[in-house]
This record gives structure tokens, C-alpha cells and sequence, in this order.
């Protein structure tokens, strides 16, 4: 399986010490290294301060079973161009995790057709419930996992109804989220996990490691990724008569 992380790496977080401590090398060598543990063929790509997103080239686009993405704070430096790209290609069978502030990626608004938002503040205790535990996702974890110290997400998130409510997520504050859900758009298979702010330990945590292996043999195409189709014409496939 060949998988593609695809994340921020400005200034703001080579710079910043808290950041550095949790992910020395970024975010994105962080999960190439999870992923790469896991067997699987991983490409790291990163976004830096006023990159358009064109390091994700089309070889390596089209050559990704399944695109992991992590943004936060270049959102709209992301071209037009790339996303469309990768709206087919999700359509033709690709599958894509999206990670905690890619809610408001524009890949990840443009596939799901909604505004995205939600409540947020700083970090707070969360339980993460896991409300589907048949799902694969959700494969050999406990009923709930307690993460210390987590960037508070909270309703309403506005995006449609999902195929599958994986994790719940409450905060010592009260609030609830809906931190892992799936979605199919044409061929391709889409989750959304919230845990993951720059600053906090939550990648190194071994249940949300399982959870983000556990997403990415999910997300795999069952079969090769086919080539964009447009509406055919079609002769009927019976003998009307007419």
C-alpha cells in the first residue's frame, strides 16, 4: 500500500518549542514513521510558509492508495487546481484520513459540500468513546481512551450526516464532538479523526496509533484506482421492441 502525509511545516511550527518537542522533525515525519512501521510504502510531502501545496505533484498523486492530510493554518494557500485533483481522485477510489484541523481543508470542504466549522479553545482532558466498536477502525481499542491533554473541539460541526459515527469525543468542559467519522464519495473512502493538536502527545499515544493504522488499511481501495469517467451513453440492455 502506498500512503502520502501530507502536512504543514511552516515557521510557526519549526519554531515553536512545544511543537518541536512532540514532532522533532514535523508532524508529517512523525506519521511517516508510524506508517512506515506498519508495513506500508510511505511518502512524506509538507507544506511551507506560502507553498501552494505543489510539492504533492501528480506523480506522487497518482501513485497514493491513500492520502493522509494535516493542515491548520495555510488552508487557502492549498491551489484550486490541487484540490480538484484530488476530489477525482478520491472519486476513482482513493481514500483520505483527514486530521484534526483539516476539517476546514479545502480538500476536506470541498468533498463534503459544507461549511466545516466548529467550536474550539484550548487544551482540555477528553475521553474519546468509541461508539462503533464492530467498525474496523476502531479494531482492538478499549471502550474509551483518556487523552490528557487535547485542542477542544465541540458542536456544532457542520457537516452532513455521516455514514458512520466511529468516536465520540467529551471534554472535562462539558462538550461533546463527533471526533471520528466516515463518508464514501464515489469509489473513494473518507475519515475524519479530531486528536492531534501540534503541541500535545496525542499522535504518540498507542491507542490513537492503532486507530490511525486501523483507518489507513480501512481506507485502502479494494481494487486499482481507475481513470476519471464521464456520463456515458448506454444502448438498453434489453429488446424493447421500440
Amino acid at each position: 500500500m502506498k500512503v502520502t502525509v501530507f502536512s504543514e511545516h511552516g515557521k510557526g511550527h519549526r519554531e515553536n518549542p512545544e511543537v518541536v518537542k512532540q514532532h522533532p522533525h514535523g508532524i508529517q515525519q512523525t506519521l511517516k514513521e508510524l506508517f512506515d512501521g506498519a508495513g506500508m510504502h510511505t511518502t512524506a510531502v509538507w507544506q511551507d510558509d506560502g507553498d501552494d501545496g505543489s510539492m504533492l505533484t501528480d506523480e506522487i498523486l497518482n501513485g497514493t492508495d491513500v492520502l493522509v492530510w494535516w493542515g491548520h493554518a495555510m488552508h487557502e494557500n492549498v491551489s484550486d487546481a490541487l484540490v480538484e485533483k484530488i476530489v477525482k481522485r478520491v472519486q476513482c477510489g482513493m481514500g483520505v484520513l483527514f486530521l484534526h484541523s483539516a476539517h476546514m481543508s479545502k480538500p476536506f470542504r470541498r468533498l463534503l459540500g459544507t461549511g466545516c466549522t466548529l467550536k474550539w479553545r484550548d487544551n482540555d482532558r477528553e475521553r474519546l468513546w468509541v461508539s462503533a466498536p464492530a467498525h474496523p477502525i476502531a479494531a482492538g481499542l478499549p471502550e474509551h481512551i483518556e487523552l490528557a491533554e487535547e485542542e477542544m473541539y465541540g458542536e456544532h460541526f457542520d457537516i452532513p450526516t455521516p455514514d458512520e459515527l466511529v468516536f465520540i469525543g467529551w471534554f472535562a468542559g462539558g462538550e461533546v464532538f463527533r471526533s471520528g467519522v466516515t463518508y464514501t464519495r464515489g469509489k473513494g473512502k473518507i475519515f475524519y479523526f479530531q486528536p492531534g493538536h501540534e503541541s500535545n502527545p496525542s499522535y504518540h499515544n498507542p491507542d490513537v496509533r492503532k486507530i490511525l493504522v486501523n483507518a489507513v488499511n480501512w481506507l485502502a481501495p479494494a481494487f486499482p484506482i481507475g481513470a476519471p469517467v464521464e456520463c456515458p451513453h448506454v444502448a438498453p440492455l434489453e429488446n424493447t421492441g421500440k
